[in-house]
């Protein structure tokens, strides 16, 4: 699970891919709330706004 900024999405996707050989599921936080977890503030490669969720 990667969450970031949209300037780091397709190095997200290419983690991923890498990882579980798989394609993610790409969930805009902007839209999505969860009810039992905050996702993070920041992406995970910089210090911008996390906008996406790579799962």
């Amino acid at each position: 699970m990667y969450v970031v900024c949209k300037e780091h999405v397709e190095l997200a996707i290419e983690n991923f891919v890498d990882e579980y050989e798989d394609a993610p599921d790409i969930v805009n936080l902007k839209e999505t709330e969860f009810s039992d977890w905050d996702p993070p503030v920041k992406c995970a490669e910089c210090e911008k706004h996390a906008e996406f969720l790579v799962v």
